[in-house]
């Protein structure tokens, strides 16, 4: 007992090892990167007007781009959760190949897509803006690229929903709105906020696409690009590291508010 007891942890020694590899492999350069910069460039950084309009302007595009999208993504993964039909699986697939194909590849489709040639781009021209080099198209291809990761979580969060429950509703007398909103969106809402805080942290690292689509105005992951091939690492590595704090504020604050919520739900 004791010999199998003593290979078992040996085992689990190895495979914590392994693991811390990982790790190691995850937060070196990150540790490294906030090593080497200074309390003063991380200051000038702060102060610089270009530096923190590239950072909000990230926040807002990305969010933007979530909450707008989410209105018709939630009810396509219930869809995909709930009803089976033809092509179901070309179109999950169709949903996560903005996942695997190259992303300046992905900002090359959306350009054709949203150019003043296009009709998108053509109703944006009558609004008076034009959508490459502008907000909206950086929404665009942030929410191009991010999109799969609400979708996907949605999709798990309703399938997890026993159906049992939606039909004693129905039963019941309740319409399949009322089922929806009261019933199956409150359980499913965990893996819906996941979803939701995915596709906003995705969104705001995008560079590939957005480059593309619009160099200007900056997004911070373009102005760090920029920085870098302008100046050099030493004034690019301040950017990053305020926004990398600034994306891990956001997300551990974000993560806080799916526990709490979670928490609220069961009670």
């Amino acid at each position: 007992m004791h010999k199998k007891r003593r290979q078992i942890e040996g085992f689990e020694l190895w495979l914590t090892l392994l693991g811390g590899l990982v790790l190691l492999f995850i937060l070196a350069p990150l540790v490294n990167m906030f090593i080497h910069s200074s309390p003063d460039s991380l200051s000038e950084a702060l102060h610089d007007r270009e530096v923190t309009d590239s950072i909000w302007r990230t926040l807002t595009t990305s969010m933007g781009a979530t909450l707008v999208m989410a209105v018709g993504a939630i009810p396509l993964a219930y869809v995909l959760a709930r009803r089976q039909f033809r092509l179901k699986r070309l179109v999950q697939g169709l949903i996560d190949l903005p996942v695997v194909i190259p992303h300046s590849a992905a900002g090359i489709a959306i350009l054709g897509i949203i150019s003043r040639q296009s009709l998108p781009g053509q109703a944006a021209g009558w609004l008076g803006f034009d959508l490459v080099g502008h907000p909206a198209g950086i929404m665009v291809a942030m929410a191009f690229v991010s999109l799969p990761f609400l979708i996907n979580a949605a999709r798990d969060g309703f399938a997890e929903v026993p159906e049992r429950l939606e039909h004693a509703a129905q039963n019941l007398g309740a319409k399949p709105r009322q089922v929806f909103f009261r019933i199956t969106l409150p359980l499913a809402w965990r893996s819906i906020l996941s979803g939701l805080i995915m596709m906003f942290a995705r969104g705001m690292s995008e560079f590939g696409a957005v480059v593309i689509v619009a160099y200007h105005p900056m997004i911070t992951p373009v102005l760090i690009y920029e920085r870098f091939g302008a100046f050099g690492l030493s004034y690019a590595r301040p950017v990053a590291v305020i926004f990398i704090g600034v994306c891990l504020l956001f997300f551990v604050l974000l993560r806080m508010l799916v526990k709490e919520r979670s928490r609220h739900v069961r009670s």
